[in-house]
């Protein structure tokens, strides 16, 4: 994920996204209970190991529906239900809607890395050192913040342009992010543009999340994995780059055409 995810290797794996990847063993030897009853109230959730490609491919697809964070979201736990049933099943996706636009459209926290925290909270579960669901979390905060995004490249693009700007957002809120491309783009808010550059962040958001949980399936996850130090730096939970846009840095997006006479 640090750089294009091929379209080689992604046509190669397309046949994948309707049946996903094999199974493999459970996360939590808790999760081998048989009643649907009594594995919906367990936790961690039961998890196999997924095709990160595969999970991309059907996040972008769904985001138009879904929406940043509920894509991510539907990404994985649609394929766990396939795969291992309950509680996955029967769990709400689609409330999860709401994230898309930094939350109801608020431009706080992008909704794609809103989701993947939900995911890996249920997946990861209580803590094993320092809290790593929360470590991991954290990890994929910065990740996100620092990458040049979008990484994933679709195998049917929605958007009718060959290439889609990338930008490095340097903060997980959803106006910033959103606005820094916008400003570079060149594109409106309601562009399909616009649109389809958030399918393919909420997209390689998901790619992120499954690589992290199938190291975690594996045992493979540690410290040195986590690359985050934490934003607290000014005393209290808050970013310390505030300044990078409330000052002279503020960006400008272009702003839609005002509708003429008889329009």
């Amino acid at each position: 994920m640090d750089g294009k995810i091929s379209r080689r290797d992604m046509l190669a794996k397309a046949a994948l996204v309707g049946a996903g990847a094999l199974a493999g063993s459970l996360i939590s030897p808790k999760a081998e209970a048989s009643d649907d009853e009594s594995l919906m109230k367990q936790w961690p959730w039961p998890y196999v190991k997924l095709d990160p490609a595969v999970t991309a491919e059907i996040a972008y697809q769904n985001w138009y529906n879904l929406g940043c964070g509920g894509t991510v979201m539907f990404s994985i736990f649609d394929q766990l239900a396939k795969k291992i049933g309950e509680p996955y099943k029967s769990f709400p996706v689609e409330s999860f809607a709401i994230y898309e636009g930094g939350i109801a459209g608020w431009g706080t926290t992008c909704g794609s890395v809103n989701g993947a925290g939900t995911v890996i909270s249920l997946i990861v579960g209580p803590p094993t050192w320092e809290d790593r669901s929360k470590t991991i979390t954290s990890d994929i905060f910065d990740w996100y913040s620092h990458t040049n995004m979008p990484v994933y490249v679709p195998l049917k693009p929605h958007a009718n342009k060959d290439s889609i700007p990338h930008t490095v957002s340097d903060s997980p809120l959803c106006h910033v992010s959103v606005s820094k491309w916008m400003k570079k783009a060149n594109a409106a808010l309601g562009s399909e543009e616009r649109k389809d550059r958030c399918a393919r962040v909420s997209a390689s958001v998901a790619y992120k999340v499954v690589q992290y949980l199938n190291m975690i399936h594996d045992d493979k996850f540690d410290k040195e994995h986590a690359n985050w130090s934490g934003p607290i730096k000014s005393g209290t939970t808050a970013q310390y780059n505030c300044a990078d846009c409330h000052g002279k840095n503020v960006p400008k997006p272009p702003m839609p055409k005002k509708p003429t006479a008889g329009e």
